[in-house]
């Protein structure tokens, strides 16, 4: 009994994570939509940066410890954080205010999203290489002689047993 409630616990979680990642590719993609590139250079101040998401500088400055938003430092070690950090930090802030995560649930949600994200990338670049490799193949390959090809007139018999 406790293995069959242990894969239950696993199937829940499971259900709840896929939920939770159809969440954040809608919130990500509402947030995104209508711009097709996110600036990635550093340029706001941890002040500014904090206003502009309406956070307190010391969450930022804890998110920054967790893990959960890396910005620029200058030589001088002060936090730069670029449009893309305010997206994520934004999306931060929608995780744990409208879905009620904590910041391990963001952390999870957060990897699971990176994770999904590197896998994109693989799989359109395994689709560009086996259309290059078929668009090779097919300029390769000669058609096949006249005599070789089948009749299209010609129908195929299809056989049955008599038994």
């Amino acid at each position: 009994m406790a293995g069959s409630t242990r894969s239950s616990c696993v199937a829940t979680a499971l259900l709840v994570v896929v939920g939770l990642l159809a969440m954040v590719d809608r919130a990500v993609a509402a947030s995104t939509r209508g711009r097709t590139l996110i600036d990635e250079r550093p340029r706001y101040m941890i002040s500014v940066a904090a206003e502009l998401v309406g956070m307190h500088p010391q969450t930022l400055r804890m998110y920054e410890q967790k893990g959960l938003v890396q910005p620029q430092r200058t030589a001088g070690n002060t936090r730069l954080y670029s449009e893309a950090d305010l997206e994520r930090l934004r999306l931060i802030q929608r995780l744990t205010t409208e879905l009620g995560l904590n910041l391990a649930g963001v952390e999870a949600v957060l990897g699971l999203e990176e994770q999904l994200q590197r896998m994109q990338a693989r799989m359109e670049r395994l689709e560009r290489e086996m259309r290059e490799a078929i668009a090779a193949g097919a300029q390769a390959v000669p058609p096949r002689p006249r005599a070789l090809r089948p009749d299209p007139t010609t129908r195929s018999r299809k056989w049955t047993s008599t038994s």
